[in-house]
């Protein structure tokens, strides 16, 4: 067993000017170098005065979540950064996870994502999602309440959107009839998707098990809600075993400023690799206070995790 970490590259304001972009391409940079597997960016449009309806997090190396954000938090276009990184490295996976798929049309989309595939050379992952904003769908002119069925339909036109061409649609929001996306993605497969959220309702376990190479949740998963994922795998004629499963250890505060110890974040690892997950994320402003100490943060996580392997 091998465990591959996932270095969380956005949220990472306590240790990097939120506008210098550059920088997080460095930091990319020096985790590939340091072992790292990937690098993983999410997403907001926009946000409005619900960012921060649940109150704003305590210490901002916590990780950001439904409701617990300012409306100033920076969230960079991931996908343009990506394509910088993509350049700058030549191993290291792009997760773009979250992308808020339905405040875009879905052939965009593709267009966008198979293009960023291409200049990686297939190292590109995509985690769509539908988010939790209310203001910020408001903005973009998305009706909040049908977005579990846009991403549905969405869905459908990505794993036709690699061809081969010409191809055509029908469902209610996105139709099209022989159309070319060129030049597709980097295989015709297309990049692979993860699905998250929180817990494994119905809908998550349907889209994984018709559509899904990975699970990356928000939060912890009980061996109930994996059984559930198992099952539904199984009636879609798929085993469990097919996906990466992807997990991540969380830091502890006891103020403001504090920074998180990362050997006891560690100690939740071996539960997480019992039940299958091998891929972690970890955000590096949670444990240090410089972007000078990320390359040992990382050298530290690669060689803990894999004494705890051995």
């Amino acid at each position: 067993m091998t465990v591959r970490w996932v270095m969380v590259l956005t949220e990472n304001e306590a240790i990097l000017d939120p506008r210098d972009l550059a920088g997080l391409v460095d930091l990319a940079v020096v985790a590939e170098a340091a072992g790292i597997d990937a690098v993983q960016l999410s997403e907001h449009v926009v946000l409005g005065r619900d960012s921060g309806r649940a109150g704003e997090m305590a210490n901002p190396r916590a990780y950001a979540a439904p409701g617990n954000q300012s409306p100033s938090y920076a969230w960079p276009s991931s996908l343009v950064l990506m394509s910088a990184i993509a350049q700058a490295t030549t191993t290291l996976r792009l997760v773009a996870g979250a992308i808020i798929a339905p405040l875009r049309h879905p052939l965009l989309l593709a267009k966008e994502l198979g293009s960023l595939d291409l200049l990686s050379q297939g190292r590109l992952v995509v985690l769509p999602t539908v988010s939790w904003s209310r203001d910020e769908y408001a903005a973009l002119g998305v009706p909040f309440g049908e977005r579990g069925r846009i991403l549905d339909e969405q869905l459908e036109v990505l794993v036709k959107a690699w061809g081969p061409y010409p191809i055509s649609h029908d469902g209610p929001r996105f139709p099209f009839t022989d159309i070319w996306l060129e030049p597709g993605a980097f295989t015709r497969a297309g990049p692979p998707l993860w699905f998250g959220g929180q817990g494994m309702p119905p809908h998550v376990v349907r889209r994984i098990a018709r559509y899904g190479q990975g699970l990356n949740p928000f939060g912890r998963l009980t061996d109930a809600d994996l059984e559930a994922l198992a099952a539904g795998m199984r009636e879609a004629g798929r085993d469990i075993a097919e996906l990466e499963l992807v997990g991540g250890i969380d830091g502890t505060f006891h103020g403001p400023d504090d920074v998180a110890d990362v050997d006891a974040a560690l100690t939740d690892l071996p539960r997480q690799l019992e039940q299958g997950f091998t891929t972690v994320c970890f955000k590096p402003s949670m444990f240090v206070r410089s972007v000078d100490e990320v390359p040992a943060l990382c050298r530290h996580l690669v060689t803990e995790a894999a004494r705890l392997v051995r």
